[in-house]
């Protein structure tokens, strides 16, 4: 099993002044003991269900630009871009450029959307449900015409591009990997089964896991997938004083279920601290599951 590291708590010791130094030390730390991926979410306020849209919340892909300068091997991406949020061509140039300077290490991670509050407050549109995931499979549809050799028009319902010109293209051959956030049984994981090289799963419990994984077998069948092609990544805490003996069984069970790669927000005020630890004393058992 592989495992990764989620930054969003924001909210630590030093205010503004300390975010740099923080996200520094935790993404090289990252780094240092193989970590899989470094990610931070791509929100504008801080989720009202963790802390207030007051509390600090930094823009995500300036993040991960910042988090590339001061790494050499750890995957880099947003758990998960709202596809409301930007403009399809213009995301796909942002994964682009990330890509190109990180010297291939970026991916695309992309959902639905859902926060409204950030939306109304900052005057960026919000559709209902359905129009966001007709938005969000045209987007992934120029997203892949815009990483491939087709430069010509995308007429879609909700977006038309004249021309889908990309240079440079990615570092990444064929192209950075695209992972879908979110569980829905009925939209979500149909996209993942067409379009998407991995999928991360809110993972509250084992039995969750096993039948949103059995869901996600059922689209692959439908759409003639290879079900095994799909990385199956699950999101988990990792809270400050964790017992590394608890993350390794709760781990091996997931693994149980069919999970590859589990990614743990770290929650304050030393996320650095705790990844070292993690590396210390979790790192090398992890890779065994």
């Amino acid at each position: 099993m592989r495992f990764g590291f989620h930054f969003f708590d924001m909210t630590l010791p030093g205010g503004s002044a300390g975010l740099a130094p923080a996200i520094r030390s935790a993404a090289r730390t990252s780094d240092e003991i193989g970590a899989s991926w470094f990610t931070v979410m791509d929100h504008f306020f801080q989720m009202e269900q963790f802390r207030t849209a007051h509390d600090p919340m930094l823009e995500g892909y300036t993040t991960l630009g910042f988090a590339a300068g001061v790494t050499e091997r750890v995957k880099l991406g947003t758990v998960v871009t709202g596809v409301t949020y930007r403009h399809p061509g213009i995301l796909s140039k942002t994964v682009t450029t990330l890509d190109v300077l990180s010297e291939g290490r970026a991916f695309l991670g992309i959902g639905a959307a859902w926060y409204e509050r950030e939306h109304l407050a900052l005057g960026v549109p919000y559709p209902p449900l359905k129009e966001r995931f007709e938005r969000l499979e045209e987007t992934l549809q120029i997203v892949l015409q815009m990483w491939s050799d087709d430069e010509g028009p995308f007429v879609g319902q909700h977006y038309q591009l004249a021309e889908t010109i990309s240079v440079p293209k990615p570092v990444q051959s064929p192209r950075p990997p695209i992972v879908i956030g979110g569980s829905g049984e009925k939209k979500t994981l149909r996209l993942v089964a067409q379009y998407a090289d991995a999928t991360n799963l809110i993972a509250p419990d084992v039995e969750t896991v096993t039948r949103k994984l059995e869901i996600l077998r059922e689209h692959c069948d439908a759409v003639g997938r290879d079900y095994e092609s799909i990385e199956r990544t699950a999101q988990f805490r990792l809270l400050p004083g964790f017992d590394p003996d608890e993350v390794l069984r709760d781990a091996a069970a997931f693994a149980a279920a069919g999970i590859q790669h589990l990614h743990f927000g770290v929650l304050g005020p030393d996320p650095a601290g705790s990844i070292a630890r993690f590396g210390d004393e979790v790192a090398e058992r992890f890779s065994l599951l």
